[in-house]
């Protein structure tokens, strides 16, 4: 899986809402709080209003708020929010992929990458992130020394 920048930046927008609920934020904060560029926030505080995961508020005192507490908003619905599905094979989901011969059972290994992903980023909230209390599962992958050695 790549995590791409704009992912990681909504990631990262959602958890200095989380932060600062369930007051009203400034885009400028967000943007100085974790040195993000500008417009790349820009674009992705629209996409995570169309996906229902933020609420905006006009005016000289309005900014973004959470749609929904923290703990109900998993790392999952914003990846998806700003990349779609978690995992993709030549654009197709892995259950729609079809193979023959030698790769009969390769739709298989793919399933399971995802459902891998799914485990992890749909069952970890903001609320977890931000409070540094992984589920446990989540908490036992990440302290796992080979979890950290490239590959």
């Amino acid at each position: 899986m790549q995590i791409s920048a704009k992912a990681d930046y909504a990631v990262r927008v959602m958890l200095e809402l989380a932060a600062h609920g369930p007051e009203l934020v400034k885009s400028n904060i967000l943007i100085d709080h974790q040195g993000l560029p500008r417009k790349f926030v820009e674009t992705i505080l629209v996409d995570l209003r169309r996906a229902d995961l933020i609420r905006s508020h006009r005016g000289a005192d309005g900014g973004y708020t959470l749609a929904r507490p923290a703990s109900a908003i998993s790392v999952g619905q914003i990846v998806r929010a700003i990349d779609g599905p978690l995992a993709e094979v030549r654009g197709l989901r892995p259950d729609e992929c079809e193979y023959t011969n030698a790769a009969a059972h390769l739709a298989d290994v793919w399933v399971a990458a995802r459902a891998a992903l799914r485990k992890v980023l749909d069952e970890t909230s903001l609320a977890h992130v931000l409070a540094g209390k992984l589920p446990a599962h989540v908490r036992r992958m990440a302290e796992s020394p080979e979890a950290w050695l490239p590959r």
